[in-house]
């Protein structure tokens, strides 16, 4: 069809949080933002006009999910996972973090551990504390650029007999590794060894690089189902998080229970009648927008590449499996993290996720960058970047 990504849509004045809140959180007011995990394009055209026609009809009651949802939503798995889901082992929520809440209170005791492996999504660290869990590290190692699990390390924090949930990150944020089957069949198998639930935050799961293949945690460990939660959405894939839908896969019937109860708890019950409308209209048609998608980031992916070679050379692009992150390590021009984030605020006018929100020592010397914009502004993000370090010393 031709998508045109390159397409600029003025976000501001839209209530929008990665543009028109950066003096509420301390920013200048016209600084570049490429921080928040959401994409400058528009969401794919059958969006839209299922959306446009739920609106055109005028009455917007109360909704339940329908057959013809999970149709649409197996059959995308299907294609693109070779995975076959049961629809009736779906749970709805109106977001992976929310739902991850309810795990947390379903599976775990306040005072109980939950297992992340930073650096990693840092909502992970504030739903563990704030419901009163211990947050229990096990940090990704850093070997030659590329990430990998300690899985000594891994099997030493499972083994804590108060440790009750891993919530892994796969594909991971925001290095950007995708786990393979194997690496992932070694978690399944800890998890079962030390009686410790697997909840997989898999958001990210289209976003899959040339070369990378993404295995959902239920076909990599079908032996360790019993203990496995999926959480999966639309709203990277398609650009659509602020329609809030998430698709909670828990395939033991007595841990989907479980956390219907805790669910239940919270009051929340009926999904949200756009979310449903848009995400269906998605799954089932959005796959050619997709494929044009996957091939502008990588393309933008390209241009970040190059030019922090060229323009930044101190700066080290882990290169990313998946996700449309750039996890760039600052660490050779020995700033310190405050440094490091005023020099990227003030000096280069960018609004950027500084790593430490992702674990105060693993995600030292980084910042995030989303690179899920039109190359115009990608370019001048880039080219601010550049000028804050020109001439900067590194080694």
């Amino acid at each position: 069809m031709g998508y045109d990504f390159d397409q600029y849509i003025e976000r501001r004045g839209t209530n929008c949080l990665k543009y028109d809140f950066a003096v509420e959180r301390g920013l200048p007011k016209d600084v570049l933002p490429l921080w928040v995990a959401d994409m400058d394009f528009k969401s794919p055209k059958c969006i839209t006009e299922a959306l446009v026609r739920a609106a055109e009809h005028g009455i917007f009651g109360y909704s339940e999910v329908k057959d013809s949802y999970y149709e649409a939503l197996t059959a995308w798995f299907r294609k693109r996972f070779d995975a076959e889901l049961q629809p009736r082992s779906f749970v709805k929520t109106p977001g992976i973090v929310f739902a991850i809440a309810q795990a947390i209170r379903a599976f775990s005791k306040e005072g109980e551990g939950v297992l992340i492996n930073p650096p990693v999504y840092y909502p992970f660290f504030e739903v563990i504390r704030d419901n009163h869990r211990r947050i229990v590290e096990s940090p990704l190692a850093l070997k030659d650029g590329h990430y990998e699990i300690d899985f000594e390390d891994l099997e030493r924090k499972l083994a804590e007999p108060d440790v009750k949930i891993y919530l892994l990150c796969s594909p991971h944020n925001p290095v950007g590794r995708v786990w393979t089957e194997e690496e992932l069949r070694g978690i399944g198998s800890l998890c079962e060894k030390y009686d410790v639930i697997l909840v997989s935050d898999e958001i990210h799961c289209d976003l899959i690089r040339p070369g990378y293949k993404h295995t959902p945690i239920i076909k990599a460990c079908p032996e360790q189902t019993e203990r496995i939660i999926m959480m999966t959405a639309p709203s990277k894939t398609f650009n659509t998080p602020g329609l809030q839908n998430s698709n909670i896969y828990i395939p033991h019937r007595p841990l989907r229970v479980k956390f219907r109860e805790e669910l239940n708890r919270t009051g929340y019950s009926q999904q949200n009648l756009m979310s449903l409308v848009a995400s269906e209209a998605a799954y089932r048609v959005g796959e050619e927008w997709l494929t044009e998608c996957l091939e502008y980031l990588e393309h933008n992916l390209s241009i970040v590449r190059d030019y922090l070679k060229e323009h930044v050379p101190g700066a080290r692009l882990i290169e990313p499996e998946g996700t449309y992150f750039a996890w760039i390590d600052f660490s050779a021009y020995h700033l310190s993290d405050k440094d490091l984030d005023h020099k990227i605020i003030y000096e280069a006018g960018l609004w950027l996720d500084g790593g430490t929100v992702f674990g105060e020592e693993t995600g030292s010397g980084f910042q995030r960058l989303v690179y899920a914009t039109p190359e115009k502004i990608l370019r001048e993000a880039l080219e601010r970047l550049g000028k804050a370090f020109e001439g900067a010393e590194y080694h």
